[in-house]
């Protein structure tokens, strides 16, 4: 066997192990139940309380339910005061926990000082970072977005620097009492350069770089730090969509990500939702980021949000849709 022989079979066999791998580690995906057991009493564990933040509506209302099911004390956050009101009676009511309510607009600079000190009096055992938004409701190129300047300043401080921010004010209490659990959620956008949703798909690169730092610099002190990266959820974002396989309701979808708690830094948080992004990943990107792709989503999305109800206000914009 000459060497060119050896070089060859050397390479074949470390391929056939790397797809091995990576095929072992998606069927472990298949079955979180089994692979990534957890305790009825593992969120309780971490401590009292719970910190959810955009909860007055979709994923960020589903984790404060489902965490409140599982035992745990929340405090809910949002901008808006009713509906926030709302959520905490009827979290209450259902699961008989006590609920804090802060009002924030996490658009603004300065609203962290109005509550970091309430926060980190508390026993904070989970932080969910779920707030965030997109710079109009259909996806538009860059330059074409509505208000340019105030899209960047909402997308950048609400999806970027509110959970930096929220990390400062919880992670010194968890990593004090060596225990506690950060969900960082992010979006199945940020697999790949994303046309149209190009700052929105960068800032939650953001989030998935900055949890994943997090969880190498703190994953020995006992804390479990996560990104999730949804695809389609039907939300106030997502209005345009209906439930389906793909598209999950915001319980569904909160229901299955949990049980991917200890599944590592990165998740995208459902099986349909794993099963979509390993496809996506295998399509060329010249053919994800043609113009007639982008064109296709452009008028489908224009399309379902007409049929919704959603005033166009531009030939290419919506009204603003904040996510919460």
């Amino acid at each position: 066997m000459n060497s060119t022989e050896l070089f060859f079979i050397c390479l074949g066999a470390a391929v056939v192990i790397f797809y091995g791998v990576k095929a072992l580690l998606f069927t472990k995906m298949l079955r979180p139940t089994f692979w990534f057991p957890l305790p009825q009493t593992f969120f309780t564990s971490m401590g009292e309380w719970a910190v959810v933040t955009g909860a007055s509506d979709g994923i960020g209302r589903e984790y404060a339910f489902a965490l409140a099911e599982r035992g745990m004390n929340v405090v809910i956050m949002s901008r808006t005061k009713e509906k926030l009101n709302q959520v905490a009676g009827d979290i209450e009511a259902s699961t008989g926990r006590r609920v804090q309510v802060i009002v924030a607009d996490f658009v603004k600079d300065s609203i962290f000082k109005e509550f970091q000190g309430q926060l980190r009096e508390l026993n904070v055992g989970v932080l969910v970072n779920n707030v965030g938004t997109l710079p109009s409701l259909i996806p538009c190129k860059f330059l074409q977005s509505a208000d340019l300047d105030q899209a960047i300043t909402r997308v950048i401080n609400c999806n970027v620097k509110t959970m930096v921010k929220m990390c400062s004010i919880v992670l010194p209490g968890m990593n004090s009492r060596g225990r506690g659990v950060i969900v960082n959620v992010s979006s199945g956008v940020a697999t790949f350069p994303s046309p149209l949703y190009s700052l929105y798909a960068a800032s939650k690169v953001f989030v998935e770089r900055f949890s994943q730092g997090l969880q190498a610099e703190y994953k020995d002190k006992g804390i479990i730090i996560q990104a999730v990266a949804p695809f389609g959820v039907c939300t106030q974002m997502a209005s345009y969509l209906e439930p389906s396989m793909v598209a999950l309701s915001p319980k569904d979808f909160v229901k299955c990500s949990l049980q991917y708690i200890r599944a590592g830094d990165k998740t995208y948080g459902s099986i349909s939702h794993i099963v979509l992004g390993g496809l996506l990943q295998l399509i060329p990107l010249s053919i994800l980021q043609s113009e007639l792709i982008q064109h296709g989503l452009q008028d489908f999305l224009k399309k379902k949000a007409t049929r919704k109800g959603y005033r166009l206000t531009s030939t290419s914009e919506f009204n603003y849709l904040g996510t919460e």
